[in-house]
C-alpha cells in the first residue's frame, strides 16, 4: 500500500444513463466548491448546494433500521418524547436478528418489545424469525437500501450500504429514537479518505482480507470520523458482496463512513433487488475530479495474500503466511461481513469433500433465509453437513458472543465477523482470529490457521490419502 498525500486525486467515472437505475444526481458545479461522494449525498438531503467538512447539518432520512439489542431502547426514548406515530412507516425498519430465535428470557422479551411496536405502529418492515435475516445482508436484499441514500442504523456497521453508493452510518439508541420521529437527523460532514484501488485480487483473496489489510495499515482510528471512499480502476475487479464486506469494516477503522462508488455492477445488483414494498429511486452520485481529500492511499489489490487480524484487534493483522502453527477450537463463518452467496460457495468450495478436525466446531450461518435456501438448492448444505459443520439458520448469533458459539475460557476461534475485541466472543480469555471465509475453511480442516492454497497443494489423490496423512480416514482418528 502506497500513501500519498494528494488532495483532490483522481475521478470516478459513471456511465450514461439507459435506465432509471442509471440516472445520476449530480449538483450544478458553477459557483460551489468541489464535493465527495458523501458531500454531495448528504448535501442534497439537507437542502443545501454544498456542505464542506465539519460543517453540522440536518439531513432528511430514506431508511431508519433498528435490531432487537437497540430497538427496544429507541422505543422507549420514542415513548417519552410523547410521539404517537413514525414519521413514515415504510421507512422505519426493525429486525430482530442478534439474539433469534431467542436464546433466553430477556432475549424473548427484547423481540417481544420490536413486534408489539411493529405492529402498533403498522411498520411495514419488520422481519420475523423464518422470514428474517442478518439484517445488514436482508436490506439490500430486499431492496430497502438504494444509491444515494442517507440511512441510520441503531448498529455500528450500519456502513455496509455504502457499498451500494448510499451514506449509511450507525447511530445510538436515542438517535434512533429522534430518527423515527423526524424523519431527520443531525451529522457533522466528515472529511474523505480516497482508498484508489489498483489491479486485481489473487486467487483466495477477497473483499475481507483488502479491507483487513487496509485497517492492518492504517490503524482502527486511521479514518477516525472520516468518510473512506473507494475509488480506481481496480473496483472492477470487485464484486457486490466483496465491497459489502469492505464497507461493513469501515467502522473498525474508525471511519463515519465507507461508500462506493455505483458502477454497472452495482447498478445489475440494484435492478435484481428492487423493493416490492416502497418505492426507491437510486440517486448515483460521483466525486467531483477535483474533490478535496485528507489524504489518498494507493492500494494494489495484486499484492494482497489472505490476511488475518489476530487478537485483541482488527489491525493486528498478518498474511496467513506469517501466521504461525496457531490451533483454533471453532471456526465461524458468516455475520453481516461475511454470511452472502459467495462466502458461502467459498466455503462449500473447501469443504466438499472433506471433514472438520477432531476438536474443532465448525459454524455456519448464512445471512438471511434467502441466501439459506440457494445454500440448500446448490447443494452447500449438504456439504457442509457432511463435513462435520453445523448449519444454522440466519442469526447474528456468535459474533458478539450472544448464542450458536459461544468460546469458553482458553478456547481459540477463526472467524468471518468483523471483531475481535477481548471477550468479543465468550470468556474474557478467549481469542478470535478474523479471517475470510476460505481462511476460516481451510482452518477448520486442519485444526490450525491455514492458507487455503496450502490445503488444496496437500490433496494430491483420493481424499482419504490426504486424510491418512492427519491420521484419520472418514473423520476418525486411526
Amino acid at each position: 500500500m502506497e500513501i500519498k498525500n494528494r488532495p483532490g486525486a483522481g475521478k470516478s467515472a459513471v456511465g450514461h444513463p439507459t435506465d432509471p437505475i442509471n440516472q445520476t444526481a449530480q449538483t450544478e458545479r458553477a459557483g460551489r466548491p468541489p464535493m465527495t461522494m458523501t458531500q454531495k449525498i448528504l448535501a442534497a438531503h439537507a437542502g443545501l448546494d454544498y456542505v464542506k467538512p465539519g460543517q453540522f447539518i440536518e439531513a432528511n432520512l430514506d431508511v431508519v433500521l433498528a435490531n432487537d439489542i437497540t430497538g427496544p431502547v429507541a422505543i422507549g426514548e420514542f415513548e417519552k418524547m410523547g410521539k404517537k406515530r413514525v414519521f413514515d412507516r415504510t421507512k422505519v425498519v426493525l429486525v430482530p436478528d442478534h439474539f433469534t430465535p431467542n436464546k433466553d428470557i430477556k432475549a424473548a422479551e427484547q423481540a417481544k418489545a420490536l413486534r408489539d411496536f411493529a405492529r402498533a405502529q403498522k411498520i411495514i418492515h419488520y422481519f420475523e424469525v423464518g422470514n428474517m435475516g442478518i439484517e445488514h445482508a436482508l436490506l439490500p436484499e430486499q431492496g430497502l437500501v438504494t444509491a444515494g441514500d442517507v440511512v441510520i442504523g441503531a448498529d455500528s456497521h450500519t456502513c455496509t450500504y455504502g457499498a451500494l453508493g448510499a451514506f449509511a452510518t450507525g447511530v445510538g439508541s436515542t438517535d434512533m429514537a429522534a430518527g423515527m420521529a423526524a424523519g431527520n437527523a443531525w451529522f457533522k460532514v466528515p472529511a474523505a479518505i480516497r482508498f484508489e484501488l489498483t489491479g486485481k485480487p489473487g486467487k483466495w483473496v477477497s473483499g475481507k482480507d483488502i479491507i483487513l489489510h487496509i485497517i492492518g495499515k492504517i490503524g482502527v482510528d486511521g479514518a477516525l470520523y472520516k468518510s473512506m471512499e473507494f475509488a480506481g480502476e481496480g473496483l472492477a475487479n470487485l464484486s457486490m458482496d466483496d465491497r459489502f464486506a469492505m464497507a461493513n469494516m469501515a467502522i473498525e477503522a474508525g471511519a463515519k463512513n465507507g461508500i462506493f462508488p455505483a458502477d454497472e455492477k452495482t447498478r445489475a445488483y440494484m435492478r435484481s433487488h428492487r423493493s416490492k414494498t416502497m418505492e426507491k429511486q437510486p440517486r448515483i452520485y460521483t466525486a467531483d475530479a477535483d474533490a478535496v481529500y485528507d489524504e489518498t492511499i494507493v492500494v494494489d489489490l495484486a499484492k494482497i495474500k489472505p490476511t488475518v487480524a489476530f487478537p485483541h484487534l482488527p489491525d493486528n493483522t498478518k498474511p496467513i503466511g506469517k501466521a504461525g502453527s496457531v490451533k483454533i477450537d471453532q471456526a465461524v463463518i458468516g455475520s453481516c461481513t461475511n454470511g452472502r452467496l459467495e462466502d458461502m460457495a467459498i466455503a462449500a468450495k473447501i469443504l466438499k469433500g472433506r471433514r472438520i478436525a477432531d476438536g474443532v466446531r465448525c459454524i455456519i450461518i448464512p445471512g438471511t433465509q434467502q441466501i439459506y435456501l440457494e445454500c440448500v438448492k446448490l447443494g452447500y448444505a449438504e456439504t457442509f453437513v457432511k463435513s462435520g459443520a453445523v448449519f444454522s439458520t440466519p442469526t447474528c448469533g456468535p459474533c458478539l458472543g450472544g448464542h450458536m458459539g459461544v468460546l469458553a475460557a482458553g478456547e481459540k476461534a477463526v472467524s468471518t465477523t468483523n471483531r475481535n475485541f477481548v471477550g468479543r466472543m465468550g470468556h474474557a480469555d478467549s481469542e478470535v482470529y478474523l479471517a475470510s471465509p476460505a481462511v476460516a475453511a481451510a482452518s477448520a480442516v486442519t485444526g490450525k490457521l491455514t492458507d487455503p492454497e496450502k490445503l488444496f497443494a496437500l490433496k494430491k489423490g483420493p481424499i482419504k490419502t490426504y486424510l491418512n496423512r492427519r491420521g484419520e480416514q472418514n473423520g476418525k482418528s486411526v
